[in-house]
């Protein structure tokens, strides 16, 4: 095959684990690592905080981190965030407050965890969670999440059909009846195409792979978009192609083709 990705960009959950896991197969480990001996820059790109990734990170030789849906940059090699950008919550809180009772939120303290006004369920947040009042979490910061308790993905989607959230982007979960907002226009497809400028790669020579809603604008991005076999209607339809499911090792099957 003469075309062989220059960077590759890997979502996380869903893509490299299963959902809310830290564990990598062999097989996608061992496929990641063969890829960063060919000289590519390896992209973990995540709606996880930065605190989110550390056990994953640890496992990969990754060139850099793009960690809350593009909102924070982190370079293993100096073990410093190199980026971040935020935005106020407090706007945000509100609208959703009125809209979906029940809902609970936690807005990112990079690095250490949370402030969260209601209670989530047991490992829905990474780090130390700090549970705060209204005024005390409407603070700058570079991720939102709300779940809207007792309530499915569909029935969530529902709800928001006709929301509109300014000052923001945002996404719904395809598992969880959950929702991540960060400052506007950014995504994971726009930092990689900040940090594939400053690497001298072009959108041409990235491979890309991801199965969510939050992976939509990396996909579209890339020059080639791979969607996980378990990913939604709609993110495998904006898709290049469609690989294997993660319970299947998907992404190392598709990073051998051009990694043997």
């Amino acid at each position: 095959m003469s075309w062989r990705p220059r960077l590759v960009a890997l979502d996380i959950d869903g893509t490299l684990t299963p959902v809310g896991s830290n564990d990598i197969s062999p097989a996608v480990q061992a496929a990641i690592t063969r890829a960063t001996d060919h000289g590519a820059h390896v992209v973990l790109c995540t709606g996880r905080s930065l605190i989110g990734i550390s056990e994953v990170a640890a496992k990969l030789p990754a060139s850099y981190a793009v960690c809350s849906n593009g909102a924070v940059w982190w370079d293993p090699a100096l073990r410093e965030v190199t980026k971040r950008v935020t935005f106020d919550p407090g706007p945000t809180i509100k609208t959703l407050q009125a809209l979906l009772p029940n809902a609970v939120f936690a807005v990112e303290q990079t690095g250490v965890g949370n402030l969260s006004l209601g209670e989530f369920l047991p490992g829905d947040l990474w780090g130390t969670t700090t549970q705060v009042t209204f005024e005390e979490i409407s603070v700058p910061t570079s991720r939102l999440v709300m779940r809207w308790l007792d309530h499915t993905p569909a029935e969530l989607s529902f709800a928001l059909r006709e929301l509109e959230l300014p000052g923001v982007e945002w996404s719904v979960d395809h598992t969880e009846a959950w929702l991540t907002a960060v400052p506007l226009d950014v995504s994971k497809g726009s930092a990689l195409d900040e940090l594939s400028t400053r690497l001298g790669v072009t959108p041409a020579d990235a491979l890309a792979i991801g199965d969510g809603s939050n992976d939509v604008e990396m996909l579209t991005w890339a020059g080639l978009g791979v969607a996980m076999g378990q990913a939604p209607a709609h993110v495998q339809a904006i898709a290049d192609e469609v690989a294997p499911t993660v319970l299947e090792d998907g992404a190392a099957q598709v990073l051998n083709r051009f990694f043997p």
